[in-house]
């Protein structure tokens, strides 16, 4: 199976690019058409930040371009694989399933979702197959745009090596469910291999943990002497930030996935 990737370049695409080089090929950033009958697309924004700075980049990258590479699409031999998100389902998730209400808030999350919808739509109308992938949290050391902002977890363990002070939302008094990128990198091409088509998929671990006690485990792998700070989100952040967040993967496991990155094994990596 060939594979054309779009977004070979980000986090998740140049990861996934290397873990199966003789499967894919790299669609240039410029580069509009598919040269395979699968497809992987992970061109999108990252976080619901974009707005403040930039009120069209999310609909520009995750809508325009994305209308932009259908035009390409009209195949019924074609298999669209689109990577989205579990912030799709809203501000409190816990145990989202595939077939529960969404709800997003915030424009990356919106967007997602609208992206979703339409390549449902164009697919039905023009008879390709999809599938649709909702991410939950990624971490990776190969993450270079880690910030307060996107990957907190990468940044803020870079921050317990320097010994800084913590300050963590809500004390870290919060649900999140990280899955390492090379896991969703193998989830990703177990269901282009296995799963139904059009058909959507959670990938994550399933078993969230408290925030504070995943930055309380760095800390002391790391011996560091960084405070724990607990401080109030600011106001935006709870308007598009999920509090908790985790998905269920009764589907993924279903088809034989398993788990080769602990998060305990994931942190340490971090750490060195």
């Amino acid at each position: 199976m060939k594979i054309s990737v779009f977004g070979s370049t980000g986090f998740i695409g140049d990861v996934f690019c290397r873990k199966y080089p003789e499967q894919i090929i790299r669609i240039p950033r410029e580069s509009r058409e598919p040269a395979s009958d699968n497809i992987l697309y992970l061109i999108s924004t990252t976080s619901n930040y974009n707005v403040l700075e930039n009120l069209k980049l999310d609909v520009d990258v995750n809508l325009a371009v994305l209308m932009e590479v259908l035009e390409y699409c009209k195949d019924e031999k074609l298999v669209f694989n689109y990577v989205s998100t579990g912030f799709v389902y809203g501000n409190d998730i816990i145990d989202a399933k595939e077939t529960d209400y969404c709800e997003p808030s915030g424009f990356y999350s919106i967007t997602k979702r609208a992206a979703e919808m339409l390549i449902i739509s164009f697919c039905q109308t023009f008879k390709v197959k999809y599938r649709i992938f909702r991410l939950a949290n990624v971490y990776g050391t190969e993450d270079r745009e880690e910030s307060g902002k996107k990957n907190a977890l990468g940044f803020l363990i870079n921050m317990l090596k320097e010994n800084k002070e913590i300050k963590l939302y809500d004390g870290g008094d919060v649900w999140r469910d990280y899955l390492h990128v090379e896991d969703i990198c193998k989830a990703i091409m177990l269901l282009m291999q296995k799963g139904d088509v059009n058909s959507i998929y959670n990938i994550a671990s399933g078993r969230p943990r408290k925030f504070l006690d995943i930055i309380m485990l760095a800390k002391e792998m790391l011996g560091s002497k960084s405070e724990i700070t607990p401080v109030d989100a600011p106001e935006f952040y709870r308007l598009v930030q999920a509090k908790n967040f985790s998905l269920n993967v009764d589907k993924l496991m279903n088809l034989g996935f398993k788990e080769d990155v602990s998060l305990e094994e994931g942190v340490k990596l971090l750490c060195h």
